[in-house]
């Protein structure tokens, strides 16, 4: 129904926004620190806080910094942390097999967190490019990114990460039929109440660079992933694949990258009404930081306001490097 507005000068729509009071009575969306999500990047060593060149603010921890980090976002009241492991090139294979190894950088991350900050939520990547020496989502075989042999390999991973305490399993790989296989295994493994967050529309994007730096992966990609990322001209796909996976078991979904993308978030969200989060991916974040310390924008501003933006196209949550800054600035 179109809303009825009044002539002027019955309706003057400047009342509304007449001061801070009544701008937040009328106020349609917020941001809370309940909408937030921390990915956070883990390496090899103790004691260690790296900076990521391409991505200002943002650090590779070793394990003990990332439980001090999850202790930190527990505080600030941030629901949920992220991992996302930097592993050691000489443990990157073909076969990728130390991506289910139960004592790997990421699974030792999840039991160290649980150990200090119990209420905080854990969720993992799931794909083989941090493990696989093609730097790819999947195995290579002949020069194609095969399907069905790295589901059962995503699967395995799935497992490990679950019995090590993870409490979100988030698959970023992008093959059909992971979301059920997983769902099947979880179930069969006693894990009926881990949840899937599915990257279910992940469109091959130039938004990525500083993710891939900060994993390292960089050097290690053989080509692109354009036969099992979105093609960034669709949108009707992305309904299709987000159909596919709810009907295969996950609980939440996902859309990536986030602002160039909010038209997606909004007809996820408005087509299913299901949990639906955003990615505020490594360029968006790299992007806003460079011009923040050119004093080209406000950086606080412009943060916020993008952040706001996905709730208002319809999100739930975010995935966002700015997590603990806009936390305490909520907080304050």
């Amino acid at each position: 129904m179109k809303p009825t507005v009044a002539p002027f000068p019955a309706a003057r729509l400047r009342r509304t926004r007449v001061s801070p009071a009544i701008r937040g009575l009328v106020r349609e969306n917020t941001l809370t620190t309940d909408d937030l999500i921390w990915p956070v990047f883990v390496r090899d060593g103790e004691g260690i806080e790296e900076p990521v060149i391409s991505m200002p603010g943002v650090v590779r921890r070793s394990v003990d910094k990332i439980a001090e980090a999850a202790v930190e976002a527990q505080a600030l009241g941030i629901p949920a942390i992220c991992l996302f492991p930097y592993t050691d090139p000489a443990l990157k294979t073909e076969d990728c097999a130390e991506a289910w190894n139960p004592d790997n950088l990421c699974n030792r991350a999840i039991r160290a967190i649980k150990s200090v900050a119990p209420h905080i939520a854990v969720m993992t990547d799931v794909a083989l490019d941090p493990y696989n020496i093609n730097g790819h989502d999947g195995f290579v075989v002949d020069g194609e990114i095969v399907n069905d042999e790295t589901v059962e390999a995503l699967v395995k991973m799935t497992v490990a990460q679950a019995d090590a305490g993870a409490d979100i399993i988030g698959p970023s790989d992008m093959m059909d039929g992971r979301i059920g296989a997983m769902r099947s295994a979880l179930e069969q493994a006693g894990h009926k109440n881990v949840s899937i967050l599915s990257y279910s529309a992940k469109y091959a994007s130039g938004y990525y660079g500083p993710f891939r730096d900060a994993v390292g992966a960089s050097g290690a990609l053989k080509g692109d992933k354009k036969t099992y990322q979105m093609d960034p001209g669709n949108s009707d796909e992305a309904l299709r694949l987000i159909e596919r996976d709810l009907q295969e078991g996950a609980d939440m979904v996902m859309v990536k990258p986030g602002i160039a993308y909010l038209d997606i978030c909004h007809r996820v969200k408005t087509t299913f009404g299901t949990p639906t989060f955003a990615y505020q991916v490594s360029g968006e974040y790299a992007m806003i930081q460079a011009a923040a310390q050119n004093g080209w924008i406000n950086g606080e501003q412009v943060m916020l306001e993008t952040l706001l933006a996905f709730k208002r196209a319809g999100c739930d949550g975010v995935l966002t490097y700015f997590a603990p800054e806009v936390a305490r600035i909520l907080n304050a």
